[in-house]
């Protein structure tokens, strides 16, 4: 999870493309140069050890966009496979 948020402050799209489940990673994976991302906050973990082939992380990550503060609140699921885990996808957050 935090090495996928460095790529995304960095503009890495190629190993975010390359960390992202073929099964539901997009065609084209594109990082917008516009936004700066300025914090990871790492709210809870499900499962994820050495032990396990899936995992969750909820998080918040900060960024700015257009001079203006703004946050992504997520709770991503992971996958391990040939020793490595990759991004499956985010879990639907019910409304409050």
């Amino acid at each position: 999870m935090r090495s996928r948020y460095s790529a995304f402050a960095v503009g890495d799209a190629d190993y975010l493309f390359r960390t992202w489940h073929p099964r539901t990673r997009p065609a084209d994976v594109t990082v917008d140069p516009r936004i700066t991302w300025t914090g990871l906050q790492v709210i809870d973990t499900a499962a994820g050890g050495p032990d396990d082939d899936r995992g969750e992380v909820e998080f918040t990550a900060c960024f700015e966009s257009a001079g203006r503060p703004d946050s992504l609140h997520e709770r991503s699921r992971f996958e391990r496979r040939a020793g490595r885990w990759f991004y499956l996808d985010a879990v639907e957050q019910e409304d409050s």
